[in-house]
């Protein structure tokens, strides 16, 4: 079965370098890019991580990590008790958030 379906691929390859439909695309003539870090990642996890990388999109994960280790460390350079209790309630709130976000991600790859 995996033989036929190379010989079509194959066909469709050909027959697409053939109409010039494969000239022009972005990275051509260029070695291909080291994706050696995703071998032991399922393919259409990395695909979809590198469509996102590509589009300049972050999972809400990564960027509540960002928010969270920011506000931790402006929460560092408190002095004044209510300022710090604001920032303490933010932090929870993006712990919470970060925590829900990651949780969500890891039930979605079961």
């Amino acid at each position: 079965m995996f033989g036929t379906l190379g010989k079509l691929v194959e066909r469709q390859i050909k027959k697409a370098q053939a109409e010039g439909q494969l000239d022009g695309l972005e990275g051509q003539g260029q070695p291909l890019p080291d994706r050696s870090s995703e071998a032991l990642t399922d393919p259409a996890l990395a695909a979809g991580q590198r469509i996102m990388a590509q589009a300049g999109v972050l999972p809400e994960e990564f960027t509540l990590k960002k928010q969270l280790d920011a506000a931790r460390a402006a929460y560092a350079g408190l002095d004044d008790p209510a300022e710090r209790k604001v920032a303490m309630a933010r932090i929870a709130d993006l712990e919470m958030r970060y925590n829900m976000a990651r949780d969500a991600r890891r039930a979605f790859l079961k």
